[in-house]
């Protein structure tokens, strides 16, 4: 709650919330503001306080006023994105300095895809360093992408890295670029290991890349122009969305269901738009958790034959499905052996977040293609680090890491669904893999703005979407989910927005 202040008034403590949230992009661009009921309600505080409040922001060119319909956070971006806002002299100026650094450009009429404020969050050492809340050390956000720093933790890390990179290894690695496809000894590693899911591939048509994120812009930045039609599963990663859309992609939309996509759709996108491009996760669906079955696989596959179009899967979360599974051992790249589909995959959901070691395996036509923008995007890839993680995966440390991991996060998955069903919720796909897609009943992106006051941040169901459509779902993290008191909370928030 607000508090009044000889230092600033209630107005201009709001306006500072305010505008640090949608400055750090906590507040997407697009999302609508509470209204000025429910908002004086939610900050105790009188409704005239905050129609001066959104003036301001108005004013400011955050937000714009659309008549008989609310408050809307404006596309904008700032020159000074780490400032913090303390006492009033420093509310006033922010507010001065936003106004002096918005872009004249005309806005979009539709709103950009947005997921910066999910990215954020997940970097932040929690919601509290934009909202003045309690201790992040004491949340655990619901809404992150990746498991707890605590989960990853190992013994066999710093040996690797001692090890490759005692006597000469670190000036070898460290003196000169890497090998343009990546480290020989992680190259091959990769062949090895991708014999578990039926992938024979020669090491000579893998090629490694910063992270997973990395190895689907390359696929893009070669496969795509701008104006392209790109099918892209709904739900889906809002990342990948805010990429395409970045890049100057026409994306379709393709409903998920949990046996994969809905192949009617997409049979008519190919007949109307004739896409370039599938992008998929077969394995652990980001957020539903489904997997894709064997014949949806086979006809996805005949749908690109037929049309020309390529596959890409991304198989992100492998480590986390079990392997000896039937239901999580579908691969398109496997089944086509590599002729229209493109394999990517990584190790910061499993390990070592910050190394940012991905990689693509690749069609034997397409491996010079995608190297060239490689190189022209990166150059080359941390030869020291792609060592270390061979040395991991050959001793067999991942794999053993990576069934603690499993284990523990089978536990957590039992609380955090036990939990949700006790608060009212319910599941709208079968909770698998680290996320959960959870139907809350009430629109969750205004949802996560109150919970922001308690320095807590959601995932919610707009942004998996590509038009950024009102939503009742919303994307749980189960490893930070499995505890009473974020439910009790959410319990709480939803129940006061609902009588409001």
């Amino acid at each position: 709650m607000l508090m009044r202040t000889r230092q600033l008034s209630l107005t201009e403590q709001l306006v500072a919330r305010f505008s640090e949230r949608i400055k750090s992009r906590l507040i997407a661009p697009g999302a609508r503001l509470p209204s000025v009921r429910e908002c004086a309600k939610q900050q105790g505080v009188s409704p005239h306080t905050v129609v001066a409040a959104y003036d301001q922001l108005v004013a400011a060119g955050l937000v714009e006023a659309r008549k008989q319909r609310g408050f809307y956070v404006r596309d904008v971006h700032f020159l000074k994105p780490n400032e913090q806002l303390a006492g009033k002299e420093s509310a006033q100026n922010a507010i001065k300095s936003i106004v002096n650094v918005v872009y004249s450009a005309a806005l979009h009429e539709r709103p950009r895809i947005d997921a910066t404020a999910l990215i954020r969050g997940m970097f932040a050492r929690g919601a509290s360093n934009a909202v003045g809340a309690q201790s992040a050390a004491a949340v655990l956000q619901p809404g992150m992408g990746v498991l707890p720093p605590e989960w990853m933790e190992n013994d066999f890390l710093s040996p690797a890295v001692r090890k490759v990179s005692s006597g000469r290894g670190l000036m070898e690695t460290s003196l000169r670029y890497g090998e343009p496809l990546g480290d020989a000894s992680l190259r091959e590693a990769l062949s090895v290991k991708l014999r578990d899911i039926a992938l024979d591939v020669p090491p000579s048509r893998i090629i490694t890349t910063l992270g997973a994120t990395q190895a689907l812009d390359i696929v893009s930045r070669t496969l795509l122009k701008a104006g392209d039609y790109v099918m892209v599963e709904e739900p889906g990663w809002a990342v990948e969305f805010a990429r395409l859309d970045a890049l100057g992609m026409r994306i379709l939309p393709v409903p998920r269901t949990a046996e994969g996509p809905d192949l009617n759709v997409m049979a008519k996108y190919c007949e109307e738009h004739k896409p370039k491009l599938y992008v998929s996760v077969s394995v652990l669906h980001n957020p539903t958790g489904a997997c894709l079955s064997p014949s949806s696989a086979h006809r996805i596959l005949q749908l690109a034959a037929l049309h020309n179009f390529h596959v890409v899967e991304d198989d992100t979360y492998c480590h986390i499905a079990p392997p000896n599974d039937t239901r999580f051992a579908t691969r398109m790249a496997a089944l086509d052996g590599l002729q229209r589909t493109i394999y990517i995959s990584g190790f910061a959901k499993i390990l070592a977040p910050n190394w940012r070691i991905g990689y693509m395996a690749t069609p034997e036509h397409l491996t010079e293609r995608l190297l060239d923008t490689k190189l022209l995007t990166s150059l080359t890839t941390p030869a020291l680090l792609e060592r270390a993680l061979a040395h991991c995966i050959l001793e067999g440390h991942l794999r053993k890491h990576s069934e603690r991991v499993r284990t523990r996060l089978d536990a957590a998955r039992i609380r955090a669904v036990r939990l949700a069903l006790q608060s009212g919720c319910t599941f709208a796909a079968e909770p698998a893999g680290l996320f959960g897609w959870v139907e809350t009943g009430i629109d969750t992106e205004p949802l996560a703005q109150r919970m922001l006051d308690d320095g807590i941040l959601l995932a919610p169901g707009a942004l998996f979407n590509a038009a950024r459509q009102p939503s009742t779902l919303m994307r749980i993290n189960f490893a930070t989910t499995q505890e009473a008191g974020f439910w009790k909370k959410f319990v709480q928030t939803r129940a006061s927005m609902q009588s409001s």
